[in-house]
């Protein structure tokens, strides 16, 4: 695998707010020496995220079912994902987790599809990229239920209190583009805190583009603000900072690295 200068850990490359210029969108990034992770969210995101993965040598993908999308999945759906993970060029189950904000699915459907997600990774040895919002301690607790699974809380934006609960799981905090926003002192008072060998990066494309791109259409070639700023806020220089942070990305993701992960 060709050397990347970063990694975008979490981009939806699939999503229709790209269907206009996709490939362009990943050149960018290509160009930049940026490698690019494509979570799923639905089982048909899931399957597009991965043939994206087999079509560009620098994105891989992640399959999974997001909290809002569990409440009408097929009877096979876990088999479905289960497929897909075992594909070279995947590397986490997910998008997963739980979601009571927006209260788009039951909380029960979520709970069960979430646990079953995360039995599926540890059953697969793959780590997981979970979505938490307003479930905190839910989400801790099936966590635990699941001794041994790992991965990254992705687009964080807790206190110290929750990064210390999920760094004590053995998590890594994915830092996206609300690090960079003028009013986030708190959390950016979060990134100083949090051990440098357990920070990632990420876009959340095509949502919350980092200043100064704060408005616009998100886009993986935009994690290098990100980086910047959480590389800056934990006392690196932008090289040596790059450098942690795709080392960190090669040990969350062991398929990046070319490790075996089942």
């Amino acid at each position: 695998m060709t050397p990347r200068s970063l990694w975008d850990t979490h981009g939806h490359l699939q999503d229709p707010a790209f269907d206009e210029d996709r490939d362009a969108a990943y050149q960018r990034a290509e160009d930049a020496g940026i490698g690019v992770i494509i979570p799923g969210y639905t089982l048909a995101s899931s399957e597009a995220a991965v043939a994206l993965a087999r079509r560009w040598a620098g994105a891989w993908a992640q399959v999974g079912v997001h909290p809002h999308e569990v409440a009408n999945l097929p009877a096979d759906w876990l088999g479905q994902l289960a497929t897909w993970a075992r594909d070279p060029r995947v590397v986490a189950i997910g998008e997963i987790g739980l979601d009571y904000y927006r209260h788009l699915a039951p909380a029960g459907a979520q709970r069960a599809a979430f646990e079953a997600q995360l039995a599926l990774a540890r059953s697969l040895a793959l780590p997981v990229a979970v979505h938490c919002r307003a479930a905190w301690d839910d989400t801790v607790a099936a966590i635990r239920a699941v001794p041994g699974v790992r991965g990254v809380l992705h687009c964080f934006t807790g206190d110290r209190a929750e990064a210390g609960a999920l760094l004590d799981l053995g998590f890594y905090l994915s830092f996206a583009g609300p690090v960079t926003f003028q009013a986030a002192d708190a959390l950016r008072e979060v990134v100083r805190w949090v051990p440098r060998d357990r920070v990632l990066v990420e876009t959340d494309a095509p949502y919350m583009a980092p200043v100064p791109h704060r408005g616009r259409r998100n886009e993986p070639r935009w994690v290098e603000d990100t980086a910047a700023r959480v590389v800056s806020e934990q006392g690196m220089s932008r090289e040596e900072g790059f450098v942690a942070l795709v080392a960190n990305t090669m040990q969350a993701f062991a398929r990046l690295a070319g490790r075996n992960a089942n």
